[in-house]
């Protein structure tokens, strides 16, 4: 098995960890190092969904300047098959609170609880071998990229293909992880490469190494 996704199936849907993280006092900090240490086999899908939250803050400029980096993060550590996630100590000491995750899980149990009735665990080589691994790495990181750049009416498209791929990673649902690696690449084509951002970008960081 890789070192990139699963140690062990999930032991609960995506729905019921949301749920549970949700639950207590609404001030109260799920901080991700959190997470990280109570999630085991969960551990990368439930991080890409709590990373793809500020994806829905009504907020321009700011939601995408705080998801995206995170999301890219997630995604080299897949790219590289990481077994498990490090976060640096500034950022695993923080996380949402639990009145703002307990809003998200209202929004959008009814929708997961519609999807658990199709997704399952399925199509196994596409999440636990290393080279599914690395395409779905690669791809998280190029859309960490986007959804941090301002580009107008995105946010929520990003989140939502976002959290298509936590669930697949949540769930073991290769089927649904090829879907999301159509998704991805459809966005990647239609928001970077035709419009040029990726390859602006690109060039921008060339320029500054050489």
């Amino acid at each position: 098995m890789p070192e990139g996704t699963h140690d062990r199936p999930a032991q609960a849907s995506a729905r019921m960890v949301l749920a549970a993280l949700a639950a207590g006092p609404a001030d109260d900090v799920v901080t991700l190092r959190s997470v990280m240490e109570g999630l085991g086999g969960s551990l990368f899908g439930m991080l890409l969904f709590i990373a793809t939250l500020p994806a829905f803050l009504p907020i321009p400029g700011v939601a995408g300047a705080l998801s995206g980096p995170l999301v890219s993060v997630i995604g080299l550590q897949l790219l590289v098959c990481m077994r498990r996630p490090w976060l640096p100590r500034m950022v695993a000491d923080r996380g949402p609170r639990r009145g703002t995750l307990a809003r998200f899980e209202h929004r959008v149990s009814p929708w997961l609880k519609r999807l658990e009735r199709v997704v399952r665990p399925r199509l196994p080589a596409l999440i636990d071998h290393p080279a599914a691994t690395v395409v779905t790495g690669l791809l998280l990181v190029l859309l960490g990229i986007l959804l941090a750049l301002p580009i107008p009416f995105t946010n929520y498209v990003f989140g939502l293909l976002l959290l298509a791929y936590a669930l697949a990673l949540v769930e073991r649902d290769g089927a649904l992880m090829l879907a999301a690696w159509g998704a991805g690449l459809a966005a990647i084509a239609v928001f970077g490469v035709t419009g040029g951002t990726l390859a602006a970008l690109a060039a921008e960081w060339m320029d500054r190494l050489f």
